[in-house]
């Protein structure tokens, strides 16, 4: 029989402090897409500062770029396994409030380095971003979990996507910033004609990073003011009474209906993590999150850096304008992007999530993210014979849409679902890292394709199709193995409760293949 606490809070009514825990949980996400998304025009920026013109352009070399992408994944993966395996031997809330402090610190010391020499910059950036990777990764299995195990199981769903749709205001509050510095900068600099570089723009840049520090830093007192999850304390810290006290500390509910009459001692697991026992319970599903979140961060972050091979056809000659222009023109279409399809995509998947379910959700993202991809594709040349096609631009959209009201949110939520309370930051965090190298593979494995490609086509006089084309039909051909894997291994875990998700008595076989359960919501 199921404890009081752990009955009371599935079934307990949505309540001010759901909605303030999305708020507290969510702006690691938040931090996390503002440091994403503010690269690509601090990098113009950064350019324009410490590169001279070679053949009339400011180039960073493709290099640089993704390396200051990868070192941050890098920290991301590592923080998630790392946090991830703490949450579970001493706690949620005590490692909670650690990860958004090194966040915090981290975007900070981005913005500084021990000199203007573009070497020791850029090494000091990366060590800073490395840095802020290793809290986002402890941010990741930590919001999620939290959210999971202090909500109803008939909408906890929709809060678990609502704290990852932090992640697109995040995105709109980066390109938001970067506009607005650089309007201020750009109007205050002297040199706001022509393509001369002021020195103020070695300023601009670095508070740019510093300011997405603000809203992480303002949620620590909450974090830190947040009692333990019940589930947790009664589950794995086998402490039945705290948990109902902890319990009425957040929500409204009856001490009668949480407090145990005749307390009976729990069975607590027995097999540790990572044994003959653990994998043949939990084995396939933590195969399938890991998979479905290495074949997802392919294709997202991939498509992430695509953006700077559609944004040339829309942006002025960055060369030919002033460094703030060029970034705010980045910034610009980024939050037009964000605006338009990324946030309307998480939003979808908060609405639909308990009403569709997790695995319709994300095999169907996956498989329109496949037919997108080969839409703009297959024909990337005819796209764009008149340079700035519109039909183009409402089809990458939907990546992003379909990425959000899909796989990109349904790997966050269900990790933090299927597991026991014993593993379930650490499974979520092994997942999560699992997604990490697949966005290191992407971004790297892109800007290669993409950049061989654009040299390959501009030797023979015309523009990088080739690159492009098999780049996209490729992150189609891995947005079908999501699909697949989705389907094939993925639990439904819609309207049932934590503690039947992780039932120990379920064998190996069942509940597969994306079936709902009798009685879900």
């Amino acid at each position: 029989m199921a404890l009081k606490v752990l009955s009371a809070l599935d079934s307990a009514k949505t309540q001010l402090y759901h909605f303030k825990a999305i708020i507290i949980a969510g702006m690691g996400l938040f931090t996390d897409a503002y440091d994403l998304f503010c690269i690509p025009p601090i990098m113009t920026l950064i350019g324009r500062v410490y590169y001279e013109k070679e053949d009339d352009k400011y180039r960073v070399p493709p290099g640089v770029v993704s390396t200051m992408v990868a070192i941050a994944l890098l920290g991301t993966a590592i923080g998630q396994v790392v946090f991830g395996r703490l949450g579970d031997r001493i706690g949620r809330r005590r490692v909670y409030g650690t990860a958004l402090l090194i966040m915090v610190l981290s975007s900070l010391g981005c913005g500084f380095s021990i000199c203007r020499e573009r070497g020791c910059v850029l090494a000091s950036l990366g060590l800073f971003r490395f840095a802020l990777g290793l809290g986002i990764g402890g941010d990741y299995p930590l919001s999620a979990v939290i959210m999971s195990e202090f909500a109803n199981k008939t909408t906890r769903g929709a809060f678990i996507a609502a704290v990852f749709s932090m992640q697109g205001f995040g995105i709109l509050a980066a390109s938001s910033v970067t506009m607005v510095v650089c309007s201020i900068f750009d109007h205050a600099s002297k040199a706001s004609q022509g393509d001369s570089t002021p020195d103020e723009a070695d300023i601009a840049w670095r508070l740019i990073l510093m300011l997405g520090a603000i809203p992480a830093a303002l949620t620590f007192y909450w974090r830190m003011m947040m009692p333990e999850t019940a589930r947790y304390t009664a589950l794995v810290a086998q402490n039945v009474p705290q948990a109902a006290i902890d319990v009425q500390k957040v929500l409204e509910v009856p001490i009668s209906e949480i407090t145990e009459e005749n307390p009976v001692p729990l069975n607590p697991l027995t097999y540790p993590l990572f044994s003959k026992q653990f994998f043949y319970r939990h084995g396939r599903d933590l195969l399938s999150c890991s998979c479905t979140w290495f074949l997802l961060d392919i294709v997202f972050y991939s498509s992430n850096l695509f953006q700077s091979q559609i944004y040339k056809h829309y942006l002025p000659d960055k060369d030919e304008v002033n460094a703030y222009k060029a970034a705010f023109e980045v910034a610009k279409l980024q939050a037009i992007v964000a605006a338009c399809s990324t946030i309307p995509g998480y939003w979808f998947t908060v609405y639909f999530i308990d009403i569709v379910g997790r695995v319709r959700i994300q095999a169907m993202g996956f498989l329109c993210m496949a037919l997108v991809y080969l839409a703009i594709g297959i024909p990337y040349d005819i796209h764009w014979k008149d340079n700035t096609n519109v039909g183009f631009m409402v089809l990458y959209g939907l990546t992003f849409f379909f990425a959000n009201f899909g796989p990109n949110t349904t790997t966050f939520i269900v990790p933090a679902e299927l597991f026991p309370a014993k593993f379930r930051t650490t499974c979520h965090g092994i997942s999560g890292a699992a997604g990490k190298v697949g966005a290191i593979i992407g971004s790297i494995g892109f800007l290669w394709a993409s950049h061989k490609g654009k040299d390959e086509k501009e030797r023979e006089g015309y523009p990088e199709a080739i690159g492009m084309t098999a780049s996209l039909i490729w992150l189609a051909g891995v947005c079908l193995a999501g699909m697949a894997v989705t389907l094939l291994f993925t639990r439904e875990t819609m309207g049932r409760s934590l503690e039947e998700n992780e039932n120990d008595q379920d064998g190996p076989g069942e509940l597969r293949l994306g079936r709902i359960p009798s009685g879900a919501a």
